[in-house]
């Protein structure tokens, strides 16, 4: 499948032609490939985080530095200056520490981060012990602390953040120089008041948190939805240039197919050949395989809009996988095709599609490139109201880093340009189907191999203009 060794091949592909046709768009999608991984960019981002703390950080310093001076010299307010301003030089000092390692390395984890916080909330501490402890005023510039924690860091550790902003509220609340107010000297705060303003900071700090992380979950949420949709919309222009590149050269093959078809038919007439019992199965053979290329033909054009004479067809589902198995295995070298219907298979009408039709028989062809001489299996059934097929092999498995890419273009281990485009069309033919498809390593009691499963909705297969299509049996 995708992720196993090219095997010599012993049989056409339906997807050989779209493959090596996309070679071209190799560039382009080998780009989007190599993207960053998420832990990359999760480092990426914290590094980003610890430029904001530096800068948040600059403007926490300016203003305690300006605060002090304002209330020592302006307010006439005593402070222990000479305490306070050590510590601001400590996190002064702190923060060019921080701005060169923002500097130097390319990613901050989480932990580093938190550090930090804690840092800022040392000295907050320390500053408000030489002012008064609870009784200053700034003292709620814990909660910024919190709120800077909440954007910043996952919840296992801004919780933690607030039970020690808390603790450093709660002692604040005993030990603390007094703050020499004009005026208030030998006053003190009740009790009582001291308890509401602790229950007030708790509760503030509770509210902060679980607000900001739902804030910022949802705008996850939404950046992830947005990426996908970018995702889709890149896949689809991916898909429609393919299908133009395939288009035009499937026009471009009708007149040496329909050459080659009459040169093979006067040679199957011609004397040396008819008399040759040798020869005239290998002409037999090769006329099997130019219709087949013809019916490719054909279906790449039906796929891109352009019909030759045909049409979709309603029919059963039972009528269209029994027709599809046994094409499969007229037009392979290796007919090992095991075909396991479930007994319950219900009797329903759907439209038999070519490209529903190309895209299992290229699931079924990446099983046979798995396991050459082993055979393929396709079950088949319905669950909850969905055409299920299961397609498993007797190959090595995926490898785990194609499983996590599955179906993305130009994932693949078969070494040549354009490769890994079959499963990517067929994943999008199930998505525009309202399906989905996955893939999986069996387990050895299971026999071993891979496993791709394809879910559909039966509704998205009906015929349109019979809406109660599924309760009807096939006539």
């Amino acid at each position: 499948m995708l992720s196993r060794p090219d095997p010599d091949d012993d049989h056409p592909d339906d997807s050989r032609y779209l493959d090596g046709a996309a070679g071209a768009l190799a560039i382009t999608g080998a780009t989007a490939a190599n993207g960053m991984s998420g832990a990359g960019r999760a480092l990426e981002a914290g590094r980003n985080n610890l430029q904001q703390l530096v800068q948040l950080r600059w403007l926490a310093a300016a203003g305690q530095f300006g605060t002090v001076l304002s209330v020592h010299f302006a307010l006439q307010i005593r402070l222990p200056m000479p305490e306070m301003l050590t510590l601001l030089a400590v996190l002064v000092l702190f923060n060019i520490a921080c701005w060169l390692r923002t500097r130097w390395v390319p990613s901050v984890r989480n932990a580093e981060l938190f550090a930090g916080l804690l840092v800022d909330i040392a000295v907050l501490s320390g500053q408000l012990y030489y002012s008064g402890g609870v009784t200053n005023p700034f003292i709620f510039l814990f909660l910024l602390q919190i709120a800077v924690g909440a954007v910043l860091l996952p919840s296992r550790y801004i919780w933690f953040t607030v039970a020690l902003t808390g603790g450093c509220f709660v002692a604040l609340t005993q030990w603390h120089l007094p703050l020499l107010v004009p005026d208030m000297e030998g006053l003190a705060l009740p009790t009582h008041y001291i308890g509401g303003l602790l229950i007030c900071f708790a509760l503030n700090a509770a509210l902060l948190v679980i607000f900001i992380q739902r804030i910022g979950r949802n705008l996850r949420q939404r950046d992830a939805r947005l990426a996908d949709l970018r995702q889709r919309a890149a896949e689809e222009e991916h898909i429609v240039r393919m299908g133009l590149l395939a288009s035009g050269a499937a026009h471009e093959l009708g007149t040496p197919l329909a050459t080659l078809s009459v040169i093979l038919g006067d040679w199957s007439r011609m004397a040396p050949f008819a008399g040759d019992p040798e020869l005239r199965e290998e002409i037999e053979e090769m006329q099997v395989q130019l219709q087949r290329c013809k019916a490719i033909v054909s279906g790449i054009l039906m796929s891109a809009g352009e019909l030759r004479g045909e049409a979709p067809e309603v029919t059963t589902l039972q009528a269209f996988l029994d027709e599809l198995t046994a094409h499969w295995r007229s037009t392979r070298a290796h007919h090992g095709l095991e075909y396991l219907p479930a007994p319950d298979l219900p009797k329903l009408r759907i439209v038999s599609d070519v490209g529903l039709k190309q895209m299992i028989d290229n699931v079924l062809d990446n099983a046979l490139e798995a396991a050459p001489g082993e055979p393929v299996t396709l079950r088949a059934l319905v669950d909850d109201g969905q055409l299920v097929l299961r397609v498993s092999d007797r190959g090595p498995g995926f490898l785990p880093e194609m499983l996590e890419r599955f179906g993305k273009p130009y994932q693949s281990s078969k070494g040549r340009a354009g490769g890994g485009l079959g499963l990517f069309l067929a994943l999008n033919v199930v998505r525009s189907l309202g399906g989905r498809l996955q893939a999986r390593n069996r387990m050895a009691e299971e026999g071993g191999g891979a496993e791709v499963e394809i879910r559909m909705p039966l509704s998205a297969l009906a015929p349109q203009d019979l809406p109660d299509n599924a309760a009807h049996d096939a006539r």
